[in-house]
């Protein structure tokens, strides 16, 4: 590939990849900053970015992965620059008489083929980084995240590129580095550029804002069991959230509350991955407050899968069957629906209608799923319909007192909102 060629392709992707993964970094700012953010690139229930955001595989450390790929297209966008726009005259094809020529034309050529050897090591490694994350988000998370598709595909396009220029001299890479080092520090410009860029990765890796009681950023469900993070009370945050809150407005629910001062329902889809993200984050928040105050807070589940044969459409094949299966399993005692409802969202990723059959069967002993199926099928569709009503389109939706809430809260201003609308019910 000529080198004006590759150097305008590899800039494509670079900057591709660059608006990309800041765009990712700014939504997972405001998801982190502001608990009623719903981001732009949340299309459906599996078109979903947030969910695959804030999953366990959303942050390193309590650093965005985006970060990091703001990071890197960023150096591949001045790698990609640094390339010469033609390629230099061949050193032998030079007058000797021409010394200074000959050099210019010898280091021009030199610095073009390692900056490509650069460009083909760095996109090797993204490729692999990005096959995973793929794989993570595709298969795992079955979630589709539209910002970091534009990354895979920025990634695929620099490796092809930079495979073209760049393999020739991978054998004397490690020698070209101190070479190249010694080049950048005699040139005033090119260094203060590359002390900007350490600067200002270092700043975003080291002030990116994590989540207050999450030192990783992350609630996995591993950590389900540990303490959820809370607010204090001159927190300026939870100030503005209570003021958002207590300004929305209200949806009448025609369930029953049975004297409760918090009716919370969610409308839920076992193969959703934010309902089980919500599932385990809110489980020790739930049982606090129910603990604390008996029959002062009442948590209802309603059935909402993104599923044909239940609703209007969708595309996870065992919603329906997950639902009654829960519903069959209640039967059995509030306890047996609660391990099975644990059980489904454990075995998320390779859920299907066979295995949720043999789910029941094991977790709840229910023997005869199919001859119940199509009478409890019908009380599935009935939650449907009742979400439909309330303009209900995705999961997890949530009312709180009425007040809707279209993919759940971070979990420590879910706190928040349970304990001001316990207050606000005292008040009453």
């Amino acid at each position: 590939m000529q080198t004006t060629t590759a150097r305008t392709s590899l800039l494509v992707f670079a900057l591709l990849g660059l608006a990309a993964s800041v765009s990712s970094a700014y939504v997972h700012y405001r998801l982190v900053a502001d608990p009623t953010y719903t981001s732009f690139c949340n299309v459906s229930a599996t078109v979903n970015c947030e969910s695959v955001y804030q999953s366990a595989y959303g942050a390193v450390g309590g650093v965005p992965v985006a970060i990091f790929g703001a990071i890197f297209f960023a150096l591949a966008t001045l790698l990609a620059w640094s390339l010469p726009g033609r390629p230099a005259p061949a050193a032998a094809a030079v007058p000797a008489r021409k010394g200074a020529l000959r050099t210019a034309a010898v280091e021009s050529a030199e610095t073009g083929t390692s900056t490509g050897g650069y460009l083909f090591v760095l996109s090797t490694l993204a490729l692999a980084a990005v096959l995973y994350f793929a794989y993570v988000s595709f298969f795992v998370l079955k979630a589709v995240c539209l910002l970091c598709v534009a990354t895979y595909v920025a990634v695929l396009g620099l490796f092809v590129v930079s495979g073209s220029i760049g393999p020739a001299r991978l054998a004397s890479l490690p020698g070209d580095v101190g070479r190249d080092m010694r080049r950048l520090a005699r040139n005033p410009v090119a260094l203060t550029i590359a002390l900007l860029y350490i600067a200002g990765a270092a700043s975003a890796v080291a002030f990116f804002p994590r989540e207050r009681g999450d030192s990783d950023g992350t609630v996995a469900a591993q950590q389900q069991q540990a303490a959820a993070p809370t607010l204090p009370a001159s927190d300026p945050g939870r100030q503005q959230f209570e003021q958002w809150l207590a300004a929305q407005p209200r949806v009448p629910l025609t369930i029953p509350n049975d004297g409760a001062k918090v009716l919370i329902v969610k409308f839920n889809d076992y193969q959703c991955p934010p309902c089980r993200q919500t599932f385990n984050e809110y489980g020790p928040i739930i049982a606090k407050y129910v603990s604390q105050h008996p029959g002062q807070v009442k948590f209802v589940t309603k059935d909402f899968p993104l599923e044909a044969e239940c609703n209007t459409g969708g595309v996870h094949e065992a919603g329906c069957e997950a639902a009654a299966a829960v519903r069959m399993a209640r039967i059995k005692g509030e306890q047996k629906a609660e391990e099975l409802e644990r059980w489904l969202f454990d075995n998320q990723p390779a859920i299907s209608p066979a295995l949720v059959r043999r789910g029941v069967r094991e977790v709840a002993g229910v023997a005869d799923f199919d001859a119940q199926y199509p009478k409890v099928l019908e009380q599935v569709r009935a939650d449907v319909a009742l979400g439909r009503q309330l303009g209900v389109t995705s999961t997890p939706t949530f009312f709180i007192n009425g007040v809707k809430i279209v993919g759940g809260l971070r979990p420590q201003f879910f706190d928040v909102a349970i304990a001001s609308e316990l207050a606000r019910g005292s008040d009453r």
